[in-house]
């Protein structure tokens, strides 16, 4: 698609998301100053020019995107694809669970010596561990890979004692000592997998195009057993590659970078995405966090491409297993986005990649600014005036002007941004070939209203959370870099109570004085404010594995995945028992696995010589 194209295709999509958001904001406005004109009002049509806006560019990107799907087909694998050089796929860690990190690491080779094509790749786990007992983990479920697999040479374990920059400088730390070797690197996150077909494809797609910098690929989420996780699952599985393919409509040059299962070139990597420190300390200055799309800004900058290609399939990752821990990744992904303010006047970065940022921004932005909205909502009718029908000016009585109409259109047009882009979706899937997939028609139908009607309920609890992480850093509260905890061990309803309780009192709040001050409301405070009241319970039931087995056994939110598991993934799991059930660590059998590691097992070997292609 040449780039005059592009820019015709992204002026259509603002300027539709513009104008949707603008007719949203003069029904409101035209509604609430029916009878006068109050500062409330002005402030009341701002706030809700912004939210609108953000909906807009959501229901604009699937409108989009499900332009592409029925346009743009997808192309087939080249799973038999010779790579020219060997790639280097590097796995980061922090205090993640190792037998799950390697499991996943031992299915990937398996796959790509079935396949005939290991000796073209090198796997990399670079440790950023603290804890002691993490480390040794790693280093035992490392070893045993090692040496059933046979991998010596193949397989590679660095641990660094100073995490220095953090995942960013853990990447770049092996760029600058062993990125020379290869041409490319596959980035995994620690809970990524990848089947050994679309890493073939990918490397295929960056031989085919010489200023390709990076290929990112759309990972979906797998392994879910809690009613939160699978809810997140499948919406992942059946939403998102539609907004990914809206997303790739509109890229031209400047694709997305989502910082992992994305392959790239090293050595213009190494030559143009150094980071820099922002100004002032953390957590709006300091390191950056969200590094990826900088990145993929700074890689643009220079003239190369980077692209997200949503046909290519087989791409995963695992997620949090409930809101507490989804929260807890979340706040780190906020303080990331909003640092990048610092960024968007940066010198020679492209107008989309701008854009870009900025989105990235709104997405946090948006929660306290909907609560804005709803606070002086709510407030507004509390301290209005009380209507006086017998003004001195006029012989007779003057009534509210009824703007009935007005008020239903702008309350059909809010649920069509919010819901028409899913609806259509799901239909779609429900009466095509993808139903199967999932498992038939009634199974896609039912998995996608019980995922609204989950949504619905969390909603609130999620604005609230991005609205306390946003009041936080502006306080000047640093989120550092904490693990993220993905396994499916239940939340307790007093754990849940200690994360929420000030929702509970918020929403408390909320229906006291609508009931009291303004009961005209009342009905209308009651989505946001009942979903706080009760958010313990929301947390602690969405959290249970138990109620999530059930959910799968009646066939709800089933996902391709788990009706039809690639062998990758069979093998992952396979993997993750044995490593994780496997003999204890002691002292012989340290030194036996010293030696068969060839020299101890926390330092990379020395790497092949460089490419002649790198």
């Amino acid at each position: 698609m040449n780039d005059h194209l592009i820019a015709i295709l992204r002026t259509a999509f603002c300027v539709s998301a513009a104008l949707l958001s603008f007719v949203a904001a003069f029904l409101f406005f035209t509604v609430i100053t029916a009878n006068g004109t109050t500062s409330f009002h002005i402030v009341q049509t701002g706030l809700l020019l912004i939210c609108c806006g953000w909906l807009a560019w959501g229901f604009m990107t699937a409108c989009f995107g499900m332009a592409s799907a029925l346009s743009s087909p997808s192309r087939n694998l080249r799973s038999h694809h010779q790579p020219a050089s060997t790639t280097a796929i590097l796995i980061p860690v922090y205090n993640e669970d190792a037998p799950s990190v390697c499991a996943r690491v031992a299915a990937m080779t398996e796959g790509l010596r079935k396949a005939g094509r290991l000796e073209s790749f090198h796997f990399y786990i670079l440790s950023d561990s603290t804890k002691p007992e993490a480390v040794e983990a790693e280093e035992r479920a490392y070893t045993l890979v090692l040496r059933k697999l046979k991998l010596a040479g193949r397989l590679f374990y660095r641990h660094r004692t100073k995490n220095i920059g953090r995942k960013a400088g853990n990447i770049a730390d092996f760029v600058t000592t062993h990125g020379g070797a290869y041409p490319y690197m596959l980035v995994l996150d620690a809970d990524s997998l990848m089947v050994p077909e679309t890493i073939l494809e990918m490397v295929a797609r960056m031989d085919d195009q010489p200023d390709l910098a990076l290929l990112q690929s759309q990972p979906l989420i797998i392994n879910r057993r809690t009613v939160f996780g699978r809810a997140l699952q499948f919406s992942a599985a059946i939403f998102s590659p539609i907004f990914s393919r809206g997303l790739a409509s509109l890229q031209g040059r400047e694709g997305p970078f989502w910082g992992h299962n994305a392959m790239i070139r090293t050595r213009v990597f190494a030559a143009h995405c150094g980071l820099p420190s922002l100004p002032g300390k953390p957590p709006l200055g300091g390191q950056i966090l969200s590094h990826d799309y900088v990145e993929a800004a700074l890689l643009a900058r220079a003239g190369y491409v980077v692209r997200v290609d949503p046909d290519l399939p087989g791409s995963f990752e695992e997620a949090p297993a409930n809101v507490i821990e989804y929260a807890k990744r979340d706040r780190r992904w906020c303080q990331g986005n909003l640092q990048h303010g610092w960024l968007l006047a940066a010198r020679g970065f492209k107008t989309w990649n701008r854009i870009q940022l900025a989105a990235g921004i709104m997405a946090y932005l948006a929660s306290p600014i909907w609560l804005m909205f709803l606070v002086v909502s709510l407030v507004d009718p509390i301290i209005a005036p009380e209507p006086n029908y017998f003004p001195a000016d006029s012989l007779f009585p003057v009534f509210p002007k009824p703007e009935t109409q007005k008020a239903l259109l702008l309350l059909f047009g809010i649920f069509v941004l919010l819901l028409l882009p899913k609806t259509l979706i799901t239909f779609a899937s429900a009466f095509s070939h993808r139903r199967r997939a999932f498992g038939g028609t009634v199974r896609v139908v039912a998995g996608a209203t019980f995922e609204l009607v989950l949504t619905s309920l969390l909603a609130p609890v999620t604005m609230m959370m991005q609205s306390k992480a946003i009041a936080e850093i502006l306080v000047g509260a640093d989120s550092g870099w904490p693990a993220t905890d993905r396994e499916d061990q239940g939340v307790s309803l007093g754990t849940a109570f200690l994360a929420s309780w000030w929702m509970v009192f918020a929403g408390g709040a909320v229906l006291y004085a609508a009931y009291h001050y303004a009961p005209e409301i009342l009905l209308w405070t009651l989505p946001i404010a009942v979903p706080l009241v009760i958010a313990p319970l929301l947390i602690s039931v969405t959290a249970s594995p138990r109620l999530g087995d059930a959910v799968n056994r009646i066939g709800l939110f089933r996902t391709p995945f788990e009706l039809d598991p690639h062998p990758v993934i069979l093998s992952a799991d396979r993997w993750r028992e044995e490593l994780s059930a496997g003999p204890e660590w002691d002292a012989q059998k340290k030194a036996a696995i010293k030696a068969a590691s060839e020299g101890g097992v926390t330092a990379i070997p020395s790497p092949p010589a460089a490419s002649k292609n790198s």
